[in-house]
């Protein structure tokens, strides 16, 4: 069996770079987790009034609303089956941003992706409140470009595709470059009708630890059977 990345990509997979390969190669087959860590040079957000929406997010790990230059970070890639059977691997990011009277505080954004009908679906929150169909690319460089596309809101009886007139769509694309022997990450999220509401860009180093499971505290908390 090969990583959710690559039955997502199929021949495309092998046009990523080979330190990419390895990265996105996480998988229970692999027996591997990848571990990143690095700085993020700016994490930004837009205007004012998309403070009360990011706040929100931050009830459940789904967005981070602070910003700052050069903010450590970690992201922790994590392959587990889930209490549905499905392989599950673990995006979970952690800053340390600086507050101006509380020093530095952690905060978290929280995803699990799985693979559904060829397709990588990402999970967000703490509880996967958020069902994300993402879009994977390969650029000419031999990274990945990541868009998100259809978002479903599940809360106990209550599921909805949701509006993305109130909501955003992410770009990210993650590479590695010889020069630095780093992994680039760079990632904005627009709305249709307000523009910028968030995005980061930094870089970081991996290692890579034998894994045939997540930590619990990676997991969420709830696992979502709605796709």
């Amino acid at each position: 069996m090969t990583s959710i990345f690559e039955q997502a990509l199929g021949d495309e997979f092998v046009r990523l770079h080979p330190m990419m390969q390895r990265r996105f190669g996480v998988g229970l087959d692999s027996g591997e987790a990848c571990v990143g860590r690095g700085v993020m040079s700016s994490i930004r957000r837009g205007p004012w009034w998309t403070v009360p929406f990011l706040q929100i997010g931050r009830l459940r790990n789904i967005l981070v609303p602070d910003v700052g230059d050069d903010v450590p970070f970690v992201i922790e890639n994590y392959p587990y089956r889930d209490g549905l059977g499905r392989e599950t691997v673990t995006f979970v990011r952690s800053y340390t941003v600086r507050r101006r009277r509380a020093g530095r505080r952690p905060v978290r954004f929280d995803a699990t992706m799985v693979l559904d009908r060829g397709r990588v679906l990402d999970y967000l929150g703490t509880h996967q409140h958020l069902a994300v169909d993402l879009d994977l690319t390969v650029d000419d460089r031999g990274g990945l470009v990541l868009r998100s596309e259809a978002q479903r809101f599940h809360e106990g009886p209550v599921s909805f595709r949701f509006p993305m007139l109130f909501s955003g769509r992410a770009e990210l694309h993650e590479w590695w470059s010889d020069d630095d022997e780093s992994f680039h990450v760079d990632l904005e999220v627009h709305n249709q009708r307000f523009g910028f509401l968030f995005g980061y860009r930094g870089t970081f180093t991996c290692e890579w630890v034998a894994a045939s499971d997540a930590p619990a505290r990676l997991k969420p908390r709830r696992t979502e059977a709605r796709l």
